[in-house]
């Protein structure tokens, strides 16, 4: 019996060394065919319906398309939006004629409306208030909002569907999609329902904010003081940071997986991702949006949708009617419209609070049918099929060691030293790239690919697969162990790829990451094809079960190479704003790193299916050379006039110190800059004269708030990187602040003083406070949360004031305590800034020379801004 168990492993083992004769490696001038695959598929798959649009309906082809969003006309209303030109808050524009337009639109939807089946009731809101944001207290007064509330007659309900879009822009930008595509949009909505024989449940309120880019003003503004605010259950919050293609999901709830079931049943061209979620909510993403406001001082769930595509163009003079598609109205107005009467039949509007069940996981695959789980699902989806691949590599691996005569044992060992080479391909594939963003910054070439995003194939996805391929590819050639076949041995890489993405699976749903649904996918089509290849017997015989691999494969390449893509468009004209603290390059590597990794993990190793694998990685290493070689030519050079600009942001600021005794110590004029991306000043040395230009981090110690009029939160907070030009012609300001003190009284504790103030100025200013040592700040006139939280907010504080249609001034107290009771000395420093942020606030001749001589490629966002520090 022994001898005849000798004989049957030899026979094994020489049955194996026949397969390896048998199954030889293909020529190596077959590779790159593999690569050229899936490069094709890319083109001809995902590219094509990422970029895809429906059809939009014209008005004569209403009457084929009844009930149906009309684009053409929501077009004729953007380009009415469009010639009106900028819309600051606190302007004429803002304040008076776009609320005219819009009662106007409003009123020719009421002329269609059926006034037998609807109600159609409007109100201008005019509100003044405040809260905290960030690390300002932001306050307003006389802001106006355009709201509607369309309701059937015979409905009862008292639960409001919301529907929120902002119509002022900011400074120099007409606001063509941020976000007048929106409002219009909503016009049109209005509209088919208002004549729509399809009645509904749960009446709808339009609003039409006018003060999102204050920040956020119109909102708050709604949400905490009009009288439909308590009724709204539920929001449909819609912005901009783009212009065109089509508006994607990216927050939902929070805690409300129904919203997102509606979603999967309404949406007609579904774009949504739990990914954009928790990327944004971590704040990596340098924007915000009215949801926030809803969501914290309603609270109102809801879905936030914005449009994402060509973010170039974003808050700058070129967001124009010319580049919007029409498709893009259609697609943006035909999701709205389905979702409307989704959300408005909803039995779970009547009580949502009922429905609070958790968060939830969603994605849309190539826009073709949206996929929703709850949270809770999704746990069990991810560890189940993460112990499944686990289970069944090990069943491969027993059967791979029966096959070659190796214990389970000795077939594990290999295993292992190749999962450790998996794990530094991993770890290859995700810094070689990062490496790539390093080297670039340090030579100050970041945003090589800004206006060329083709160079990221070379730049940082060549050396992600270069790492996904080295290792093993390395391993292979010099292979230890030849008791097992080169077949077997190969076959261990995607096993090692799938243990590692079922590990983090495991690991990363433990801590509550939802995003980590991308693993549970690529293990799960990994598994299907392992369980074909076992079942089949092909998991045996040569290489044959690559073909499998490489078919079930193109699934979840198709979807990884689609979201991928998505955010690279999304995220990559963001970082021209990004700010300068941080290297913008390691986000865009690591997203082609991780996209990278997601989309080939399983498919790179399998060049070594073919002869002299190192031929491939060589000429993907001679790919990124060429590259490399483009990108610091003037090809890489990050900016282009009009589509593509580097913005500046910079004021022209008049600063005036008075001391306590009255006297000024400092009267000086010059350009305060907040520069938005990492190149800061070195693109515009060659262009014009920025001789004296200094940063003001060294002031910041010694001086309150650097000595600068940071405008909000985000220049406040990036002020340390801020930089100053100096000129000597003083700047004309055009206009006044003028701050008053209207009394000083020592109250009767003796240890308190109250000082009452009085403000006047312009649409936009702020009041910086920094008591002196030994006092302490007790009271003022406004919100209270920052005195009430002083371990969250120390001196200075910076009160943000704006107002809209109501320029009255602003009459305000600070109550001061010292220990010594002595208040014949400096107690406070006040900083007050006034901002002239209006295209109608002329600039004086210098500021046009010096804003002149921006080369063409730029954008400035520029106003005149005054500031004096006062002592008391």
């Amino acid at each position: 019996m022994d001898n005849r168990k000798d004989i049957d492993g030899a026979s094994a083992v020489i049955d194996i060394s026949q397969k390896e004769k048998t199954h030889k490696q293909l020529d190596w001038y077959y590779s790159p065919a593999q690569l050229l695959f899936w490069f094709g598929l890319f083109f001809a798959v995902v590219v094509p319906l990422f970029d895809y649009l429906p059809t939009a309906i014209k008005i004569n082809e209403e009457s084929s398309n009844p009930g149906e969003f009309v684009a053409e006309r929501a077009e004729r209303i953007l380009l009415e939006f469009d010639r009106m030109g900028p819309k600051i808050v606190g302007d004429e524009m803002n304040e008076k004629i776009m609320v005219k337009f819009l009662l106007n639109e409003i009123e020719k939807v009421r002329a269609e409306m059926r006034d037998d089946l609807y109600e159609l009731e409007v109100d201008v809101q005019q509100a003044s208030g405040a809260y905290l944001h960030w690390e300002m207290v932001n306050m307003y007064q006389g802001m106006q909002n355009v709201i509607v509330k369309l309701s059937t007659k015979s409905s009862n309900s008292t639960s409001y569907l919301l529907i929120n879009s902002h119509y002022d822009s900011k400074p120099g930008s007409v606001g063509t999609s941020d976000a007048g595509h929106m409002v219009v949009t909503m016009l049109e909505v209005l509209r088919q329902l208002a004549k729509s024989e399809e009645t509904f449940l749960h009446p709808v309120v339009f609003l039409f904010n006018g003060a999102e880019e204050q920040p956020l003003q119109g909102s708050h503004a709604f949400i905490s003081q009009h009288k439909w605010s308590a009724n709204c259950k539920a929001l449909f919050n819609l912005d901009s940071a783009g212009c065109g293609g089509r508006e994607i999901l990216f927050q939902g709830g929070p805690n409300h997986p129904w919203l997102m079931s509606h979603y999967k049943k309404s949406a007609k061209h579904p774009f949504a991702t739990t990914m954009a979620e928790e990327i944004f909510q971590a704040g990596i993403i340098p924007s915000d949006t009215d949801f926030r406001i809803f969501r914290d001082f309603g609270p109102v769930p809801g879905l936030d949708m914005a449009g994402s595509y060509n973010g170039y163009v974003y808050h700058t003079k070129y967001d124009r009617f010319n580049i919007i598609p029409r498709g893009s109205l259609q697609n943006t107005g035909d999701n709205l419209l389905s979702l409307v009467r989704g959300f408005t039949n909803a039995e779970e509007m009547y009580d949502t609070d009922a429905h609070s069940e958790g968060h939830s996981v969603f994605f849309d695959y190539l826009g073709l049918f949206f996929v929703y789980y709850k949270e809770a699902t999704g746990v069990a989806l991810n560890l189940c099929f993460s112990f499944a691949g686990l289970i069944l590599v090990g069943a491969s691996l027993w059967r791979m060691g029966k096959l070659s005569d190796m214990t389970f044992g000795k077939i594990t060992g290999i295993f292992g030293m190749v999962f450790l080479l998996e794990l530094a391909s991993f770890v290859l594939a995700l810094g070689l790239p990062l490496l790539m963003a390093v080297f670039y910054d340090a030579g100050d070439r970041t945003l090589t690919y800004f206006s060329n995003k083709w160079l990221i194939i070379g730049l940082y996805i060549c050396p992600a697969l270069i790492g996904l391929m080295l290792p093993i590819t390395l391993y292979l050639t010099f292979r230890p162990n030849d008791k097992i076949s080169h077949a077997y041995h190969l076959q261990m890489a995607p096993h090692a790829h799938c243990v590692l993405l079922a590990l983090l699976c495991i690991i990363l749903t433990a801590v509550g990451l939802r995003s980590i649904y991308l693993c549970m996918i690529s293990i799960f089509f990994y598994i299907c094809s392992l369980i074909i290849n076992l079942l089949s017997k092909l998991h045996d015989r040569g290489y044959i079960w690559a073909l499998v691999l490489s078919i079930c494969q193109i699934m979840p390449f198709l979807y990884f190479s689609y979201l991928f893509l998505a955010f690279l468009t999304i995220t990559i004209p963001m970082m021209g704003r990004k700010g300068i603290d941080v290297n913008p390059d390691l986000l865009t590597a690591g997203l082609c790193a991780l996209g990278t990794i997601l989309s080939m993990g399983f498919i790179a190793p399998l060049i070594n299916i073919f002869r002299r694998p190192n031929s491939v990685m060589g000429g993907l290493a001679l790919i990124t050379f060429i590259f490399c070689m483009i990108s610091v030519s003037e090809v890489g050079f990050p900016y282009r006039t009009k589509t593509s600009v580097m913005r500046v942001n910079f004021l022209q600021v008049r600063r005036t110190f008075y001391e306590y005794d009255g006297s000024i110590s400092l009267d000086d004029s010059g350009y305060y800059f907040d520069f938005q991306d990492r190149r800061v000043e070195q693109p515009l040395i060659d262009s014009m004269n920025l001789t004296g230009l200094i940063g003001i981090a060294d002031k910041c110690d010694s001086v309150m708030m650097c000595g600068v009029p940071c405008f909000n939160h985000r220049w406040c907070k990036a002020r340390y990187e801020g930089h100053w030009l100096p000129r000597e012609k003083p700047v004309e300001i055009p206009g006044t602040s003028v701050l008053t003190l209207l009394s000083k009284v020592v109250l009767s504790d003796g240890f308190t003083v109250r000082y009452v103030f009085n403000l006047d100025g312009p649409a936009r200013m702020s009041l910086f406070v920094q008591p002196m040592r030994g006092v302490k700040l007790l009271n003022w006139s406004f919100l209270h949360g920052m005195l009430d939280q002083p371990a969250t907010f120390r001196p200075p504080y910076h009160i943000f004031y704006a107002y809209g249609n109501d320029d009255t001034p602003l009459e305000f107290f600070f109550e001061l305590t010292k220990d010594d009771g002595n208040f014949n000395e400096p107690v406070f420093e006040i900083g007050v800034s006034g901002h002239y942020l209006s295209f109608l606030h002329k600039r004086d001749a210098e500021s046009e020379r010096f804003i002149a001589s921006f080369p063409d490629w730029v954008h400035a966002m520029e106003w005149p801004a005054s500031y004096e520090r006062y002592v008391y």
